[in-house]
């Protein structure tokens, strides 16, 4: 069986709108953390609600070499995480409840204790055990992001498919969630596809990098050999530096906006 997530010859969109087409991206296997990134309205959330199974598709997306499409919703609920954009309702439920909702949804074979055991992890390794009790409606929406993430993470899916998981969030909760995410997908059993912005948290926790443009994959592979200038400056339209800081990481500074080459580098 070949494990991993593939995409074979994707099309995705709205009525009249296409927004990806043909789109192909070769097999992430498990264990491994992915960037998906490029300019605003290229598609990235549009291509994690196709993978998700939210939004309709021509093409392929295979999981552990099973054509997702192939599942009924309730297996598909249990391989897959999906974070959307929007945050959780700001509702009377409790944080726990709302973990427990999670759970019934997808995992109704665990039992209580395993529920519970799920859970505690859940909020010990996101740091917010402070939080279990409170309602959601009482929550910032930095706070009921973590929810969401949490909601996700404690199912265990075997694809997890995060899109701006750290939008609301400071700098603190920023790294605590790329460093959970990081954690979980260490453990070799997950793969993680994170749409983000910040190229620079792309580039200190993600294994592999995708550049989305123009409907398609603009490049993919190590982001360090991915985000060169010319990559760059081919998808935002930026003349752009990768530099090391004082510890070693890469960073990427933009000098100035200037217009894409509409080119893949």
């Amino acid at each position: 069986m070949s494990e991993g997530l593939e995409l074979r010859r994707l099309s995705a969109g709205y009525p009249r709108r296409p927004v990806l087409e043909g789109l192909d991206l070769e097999r992430i296997a498990p264990g491994t953390l992915v960037a998906l990134v490029g300019p605003n309205a290229v598609g990235k959330s549009t291509l994690l609600k196709a993978i998700a199974g939210l939004r309709p598709v021509r093409g392929q997306v295979l999981l552990d070499g099973t054509d997702l499409a192939t599942l009924t919703p309730r297996e598909r609920l249990r391989r897959v995480g999906y974070l959307p954009q929007a945050l959780p309702q700001a509702t009377s439920l409790v944080a726990y409840e709302a973990m427990l909702s999670a759970l019934r949804a997808s995992r109704a074979d665990w039992s209580t204790a395993q529920a519970e055991a799920a859970i505690a992890r859940v909020f010990a390794t996101l740091g917010l055990d402070a939080l279990a009790l409170r309602p959601l409606g009482e929550l910032s929406g930095g706070q009921r992001q973590m929810i969401g993430l949490a909601q996700v993470l404690v199912r265990a899916p075997r694809l997890l498919l995060l899109d701006e998981p750290t939008s609301a969030l400071d700098l603190r909760w920023q790294l605590q969630v790329l460093q959970a995410v990081r954690a979980q997908v260490a453990e070799g059993r997950t793969l993680a596809v994170i749409a983000v912005h910040d190229l620079n948290l792309a580039l200190r926790f993600c294994d592999r990098i995708v550049v989305l443009g123009q409907g398609r994959v603009l490049a993919a592979g190590r982001p360090a050999e991915v985000l060169t200038p010319a990559l760059l400056q081919a998808a935002y339209g930026v003349r752009a530096r990768v530099e090391r800081c004082s510890l070693g990481h890469p960073l990427v500074l933009a000098d100035e906006a200037i217009s894409p080459t509409h080119d893949s580098p």
